[in-house]
């Protein structure tokens, strides 16, 4: 069980909205808040993101932003360039006579309802430089897209949407492993820690087990309390409670992606009665889940 892999397809909601866009300065492009998470890749030239707060970042050929929370922000050649609003559906926002800059911009869509850690633990703005000899899955990716966006050869249509599916993953994996610490909570340092990370594929793989904690730290070659102790330490929750939370994300997961029985999904996340997996749901989603099937069908 790939756990950071399962957590992004249980938070997906649909598929990537992106674009290519070639801009020459002086150019400014201003983002408004999405509910999203929105991406951007510097394939050429060069960049300044403006963050909701605090100073410019300057962007070269490579470099990854993910704005997990979809806050408001801007791109621009310079920090002062005038900036108009950007609409995805214009391919070439901006034409001036000066540097060429080819960027891909997007949006994946993201269950909102409960969000998981691996999201909210991580900055507004997250930017992932192309260090040399760092991430090259990452990087390898951002320059096959550089070419498929530039070349347009038969295929495209179905290679650029397939690596930018992959790129969230990446950007997130490459990120986790640049500020990994062994001193700080977070998730970085969860799915670096062995015990941690083999006690989460557990509870990924099997969420409806009747995992106790001693069971857990059994699994993982741990005392009861050395492993709670460091599983908190590093998730931010007590494994059984990162556990519920699992479940019900689980049970959203399969209520928004297949038909089964109420008391299917129940005994898939470890109910045993579907009465108290409807309480236990509505509690965290203040709908019943046949009514939160019934809101994710189209009209």
């Amino acid at each position: 069980m790939d756990v950071l892999a399962d957590v992004v397809a249980a938070l997906r909601n649909g598929p990537a909205a992106s674009g290519r866009n070639v801009v020459r300065g002086p150019w400014g492009l201003h983002f408004g808040h999405s509910f999203g998470a929105t991406f951007h890749l510097v394939l050429q030239g060069t960049a300044w993101l403006l963050p909701p707060a605090g100073d410019p970042i300057p962007l070269g050929p490579g470099d990854a932003v993910l704005l997990p929370r979809g806050v408001e922000h801007a791109l621009a050649d310079q920090p002062d360039s005038p900036l108009v609003e950007f609409d995805p559906a214009v391919e070439e926002p901006q034409q001036g006579q000066g540097a060429r800059t080819l960027l891909l911009c997007g949006t994946y869509l993201l269950d909102r309802e409960r969000p998981h850690p691996v999201l909210t633990g991580l900055p507004d703005v997250v930017v992932v430089p192309a260090n040399p000899g760092r991430h090259r899955s990452l990087h390898t990716a951002i320059s096959m897209l550089g070419e498929e966006l530039e070349a347009q050869r038969p295929g495209a249509a179905a290679v650029v949407p397939a690596l930018v599916d992959a790129l969230l993953v990446l950007i997130l994996r490459a990120w986790f492993e640049d500020n990994d610490c062994p001193t700080e909570r977070g998730w970085a340092r969860a799915l670096t820690d062995p015990a941690v990370v083999q006690s989460l594929e557990l509870i990924h793989e099997r969420p409806g087990a009747a995992w106790t904690v001693a069971e857990l730290a059994s699994d993982v070659g741990l005392s009861r309390a050395a492993f709670a102790r460091r599983f908190t330490e590093a998730v931010g929750e007590p494994p059984l409670t990162y556990l519920s939370r699992w479940r019900m994300t689980t049970a959203a997961r399969l209520l928004r992606d297949h038909d089964r029985p109420l008391a299917t999904v129940a005994k898939q996340i470890g109910y045993t009665s579907e009465f108290a997996f409807a309480k236990a749901f509505k509690r965290d989603f203040g709908v019943p889940p046949g009514t939160y099937r019934k809101q994710l069908i189209p009209a």
